[in-house]
């Protein structure tokens, strides 16, 4: 059996973690000793005690304000070797692609557990779930080549290691930061490409304000750092994205 936590760093949005991710949590069976709320300061603390039921989570701590301190903060928080799932505050669903379709999945406790015990399997270090929710797009299968491994719902197997923390400048972006990381570290990271999640991106509070600004910066600076692995991209409407090299270790 795999022993894990959860961890959920949240700012501002009391009534969100209620009916989103802890509401998920206690659908999926994942029994409220393992889950742990991190907000930014006394006051925060106060606001998301008053709101939240105590039979649907462990403890609140209060860590550091701003995501990419907030991430540092939880691994410092917990000892190393722990086997540590980090999630939004506004995940809705996790849901697997059965057939063309997605499908919530109902005990999320056990995926959890499978999803650690894989990553020991592989012996790597970070796991994360296909970034959109589009069956189209995904397939039934598990990659161990550098892909990213999205911040919203993801699982590591903690190490006290400043190499593994992404910078301040990588701000909306540190996910990708974490996953290239990682991967430099461990020659893989493991993704799973048949799971996903609802989630609203960019609501407010939280961390989806401005965001734009702060694309162009996180792609600017990871871009010129790991120049053999990002190349900056562009949705459609602008919006600063990067692309990954699967197998950057890959001889031409």
């Amino acid at each position: 059996m795999e022993t894990y936590i959860i961890a959920i760093p949240s700012y501002d949005r009391p009534n969100v973690i209620v009916k989103k991710t802890l509401a998920t949590l206690k659908k999926g069976k994942v029994n409220k000793d393992k889950i742990y709320v991190f907000v930014a300061n006394k006051q925060e603390e106060k606001k998301y005690r008053d709101v939240m039921d105590p039979n649907t989570y462990h403890k609140i701590v209060i860590g550091k304000k701003g995501l990419v301190q907030q991430r540092r903060f939880i691994s410092q928080y917990f000892p190393k070797g722990k086997k540590i799932v980090s999630m939004d505050d506004d995940v809705s669903t996790v849901l697997k692609l059965t057939g063309d379709k997605l499908k919530p999945i109902s005990n999320l406790d056990n995926f959890f557990q499978q999803a650690f015990k894989k990553l020991r399997e592989k012996g790597l270090y970070l796991w994360g779930v296909y970034p959109v929710k589009n069956a189209l797009f995904m397939k039934n299968k598990l990659t161990t080549d550098l892909r990213f491994v999205i911040g919203v719902v993801h699982g590591y197997i903690n190490r006290h290691d400043n190499k593994l923390y992404p910078s301040l400048k990588s701000v909306s972006k540190e996910d990708i930061e974490q996953s290239i990381l990682f991967y430099l570290k461990d020659k893989g990271v493991l993704r799973f490409n048949n799971i996903t999640f609802s989630t609203k991106f960019n609501a407010p509070g939280g961390l989806g304000t401005d965001r734009f600004k702060m694309n162009k910066t996180a792609q600017e600076y990871i871009v010129k750092k790991y120049p053999k692995i990002a190349k900056p991209k562009f949705r459609p409407d602008g919006t600063p994205e990067i692309s990954l090299t699967r197998n950057p270790d890959k001889k031409k």
